[in-house]
Order: C-alpha cells, then sequence, then structure tokens
C-alpha cells in the first residue's frame, strides 16, 4: 500500500552548447549576432556569461580540425556560411577567469590529438576556473582532417582505423588521459622552502598505459586537478556512441526525437555502461536539443522558416563527430529542433525526462536571440514549475552533478 505522498521531481540538468553565430547555419546574418566579433575573446566571454547568469550547469565549446561543412565527410564549397574557429580550449581557458560557476567544457577530437597533451590543458583549466573544467571528447573520420597531420591515411582506411577502431581509440584515449590526472597524488606537493623539498616524488607516478593504439608512460607534468578528475562527456549520437559512453563518460548526450527515443537512448547507454563493468558509477544521460524561442508557437516557426530560406534550405553545418552525428539529408544534423515558446520547451522537457534523462544540452538556433531566451524565458518558467535552481551552490562542477571527488588510484593501490 502507497503512502499517497508526492514524490518531488528531481531537478534538471541544463548546458548549452557555444558554436559560431548558433546552431543554423545562418544564424550569422540575424540582427545581433556580430559577426565581426566571432572571432574575439569578447565575444565569446558575453556568451558564457550569459549562460551563466542563466545559472546553467556548463557550456560546450564546440569545436574540430576541419573546416565547418554541410557534408559529413569532406569540406564544402560555400562561401554563406561561418567557416574559421577558434582553439576551443584556449577559449575555455580565457573566459574561466571571467566567470565564477559555470563548467566549462571545451572539445578535444581524440583521432589526431595526445592524451598527454590534453590532460595537462584540461587540468590547467581546473586550476584557473577553481574546479569547474571538463572535456567533451569527438573523433573524426573525415579523411580531409587526416591529411592536415599526416600520420594516418582515412580516404581508404587500414585496419584499425576504421568508424569502431576510432571509437575504441577514443575509449584508449579517455583512459590514458584519466591515469594521467591521477599520477599525482593530492599531497605529492610538499612546498617545504625550510627543507627544500618541493615535491615527494614518491609520489608521482608512472601510468605506463598501453592500449592497441598508443602508449603511454607518464607521468603529468601537471599536478592532479583539484577535482581529481574533471568531467568527461562523449557526445553519444547513435548507438556505437552509446558503446563509448557506457565505457568512458561521466556526462553522455544523446540525440532522440521523441520520449520513447530518449528512453531507448538512457537504456542504450546503461546497457553499455553495466558491460564496461562501470554499472554502479553515476553516468548522467542529457538529450541534445536544436531551439527556437519566441513568444509565440507561430512566430518561432516563421524565424526557422525564414532561416532556412536564408541558408538555401540545405541542412546544418556538421562537424563529424564519427557519433552518428550529423548525416546526409538529415536537415538540421540528427538533434531534434524545438520552435516555439519557453513555456511549450518546459513542457516538453519535463516529459522526455520521465525517460531516464537527467537534463538536456540545449543548441540555440541564433545565439544572440535564442540564449538570451533560454536565460529569460525557458529559466524563470522551470524555475516556477519548482524543477530548477535558484542560485548556484558552493563546490565544484563534479559535485553540481553529484559526483564524488574520486580516491586516486595509484595513492589507494600504492604503485
Amino acid at each position: 500500500m502507497t503512502s499517497g505522498k508526492s514524490h518531488p521531481r528531481p531537478h534538471l540538468h541544463l548546458a548549452v552548447a557555444l558554436a559560431d553565430a548558433g546552431a543554423h547555419p545562418a544564424a550569422w546574418r540575424e540582427p545581433g549576432a556580430r559577426p565581426d566579433e566571432l572571432f574575439t575573446a569578447r565575444y565569446w566571454a558575453d556568451q558564457v556569461a550569459e549562460a551563466e547568469r542563466g545559472l546553467l550547469d556548463l557550456v560546450t565549446f564546440e569545436d574540430g580540425l576541419g573546416m565547418q561543412s554541410s557534408l559529413p565527410d569532406r569540406p564544402d564549397e560555400r562561401t554563406d556560411r561561418v567557416r574559421g574557429r577558434l582553439d576551443a580550449g584556449l577559449l575555455a581557458a580565457r573566459v574561466a577567469p571571467l566567470t565564477r560557476r559555470i563548467g566549462l567544457l571545451p572539445t578535444a577530437v581524440a583521432t589526431h590529438t595526445e592524451p598527454f597533451h590534453l590532460s595537462k590543458a584540461v587540468a590547467t583549466l581546473d586550476y584557473i576556473s577553481a574546479g569547474r573544467a571538463g572535456l567533451q571528447v569527438t573523433v573524426s573520420p573525415r579523411p580531409d582532417v587526416a591529411d592536415h597531420f599526416g600520420r594516418r591515411s582515412l580516404t581508404d582506411p587500414a585496419p584499425g582505423e576504421t568508424l569502431p577502431d576510432l571509437l575504441d581509440e577514443a575509449a584508449d584515449y579517455v583512459e590514458a588521459v584519466r591515469r594521467l590526472w591521477d599520477s599525482w597524488e593530492d599531497d605529492a606537493e610538499i612546498r617545504d622552502a625550510a627543507t627544500g623539498r618541493f615535491v615527494d616524488r614518491e609520489k608521482l607516478h608512472y601510468i605506463d598505459f598501453e592500449g592497441r593504439h598508443f602508449s603511454v608512460r607518464g607521468p603529468s607534468i601537471t599536478p592532479r586537478p583539484p577535482q581529481g578528475q574533471p568531467l568527461v562527456a562523449i557526445p553519444a549520437h547513435g548507438a556505437e556512441g552509446w558503446t563509448l559512453a557506457g565505457r568512458a563518460a561521466d556526462l553522455a548526450f544523446v540525440a532522440p526525437h521523441s520520449d520513447a527515443e530518449a528512453a531507448t537512448a538512457v537504456a542504450g547507454v546503461r546497457s553499455a555502461q553495466q558491460q564496461a563493468g562501470r554499472g554502479d558509477e553515476p553516468l548522467h544521460v542529457l538529450a541534445d536539443l536544436t531551439v527556437y524561442l519566441d513568444d509565440s508557437h507561430a512566430a518561432a516557426v516563421e524565424r526557422l522558416s525564414r532561416l532556412d530560406e536564408a541558408a538555401g534550405g540545405l541542412g546544418a553545418d556538421i562537424d563529424g563527430y564519427g557519433f552518428g552525428y550529423g548525416a546526409p539529408g538529415s536537415g538540421r544534423g540528427t538533434a531534434e529542433v524545438f520552435a516555439g515558446t519557453p513555456a511549450d520547451l518546459a513542457d516538453l522537457l519535463l516529459a522526455w525526462q520521465h525517460a531516464g534523462l537527467s537534463g538536456f544540452r540545449l543548441h540555440p538556433g541564433v545565439l544572440a536571440h535564442d540564449l538570451p531566451a533560454i536565460v529569460d524565458g525557458l529559466v524563470p518558467e522551470l524555475q516556477r514549475r519548482g524543477v530548477y535552481r535558484r542560485g548556484y551552490d558552493e563546490g565544484s562542477l563534479r559535485a553540481r552533478f553529484g559526483l564524488a571527488r574520486p580516491v586516486n588510484r595509484y595513492a589507494l593501490s600504492g604503485s
């Protein structure tokens, strides 16, 4: 027999993906889009400050190693869309001292970058931000991107360079990064001027990582980050992405088009997590949504239609992450597109939350319009419904997601 008492709905987590002038390829042509400032620090600092004003959990800085394209596997020749971008990691480091609470997750492409370099960059970001750093890990199957580096050919991939292999490599990549973050014990730095001992060398550890794709000895040259382990996010827009997220992620970004698909994606990630032996570890699943918000449904739909017409009706630019993200003929990538009012969006978020989602990562169609609409429209609506915070709690980004600071694996093992 039940008590009849209702249980409060858990609060939603909200993130925002920052890319160019917005998710829509014609966003840069909209009023207030500031296309002449897209390659300035001020522009990006303003976007993150706006997201922090809305009490959002985190922002992801979208990035890649090839020019943006409307094609999934190669560059296009379009000149009517934003082309070129600043480095996500450097942007996150630049805005970190200008913000106080919001999480900062730059994107790294595991296929062509080194885990050692990335581990110390994100550890540094965690220090600069006082425990608000994370990392979004992607892969790139694009042959033109491989040609920038000259170490592998993806035009006619050899064994070990197919998409499943790239994803397997990404899992190894994350494992190596995590071990490097642990390669300094928390009390390895002594800083004793009287004895002249700055560091206890016995508390720095070789990680001796050996995988199919690379090996890393370690230790890192950067002490263990304030969070111990900054958050790792995986854009898991398909079954192969679910597998990688289950193996390696703290946050998984899935791309359902309905509450039923959301339930399927959550189940897929959870199954992969169990198979990877991580069933007892917290892993949050957030759904990606591209949003166009206005005072009325009709106004939002009309604006989206006008943007589509301005873009030539050929769909969104897509970065070929290799996680099912963006596909030929998909229109605007694989993420669901919502056009309507903030109240209507709140209804959708709460309906989909029942599928097991922890929250949502929103892709503003036009940053100049839709990010303020999220902050001033959606967030207050969710607050009125009692499902969103009214202020930031103290603590790290991990703590915000209910993740404990992990024990250092090498201190635990004594190796």
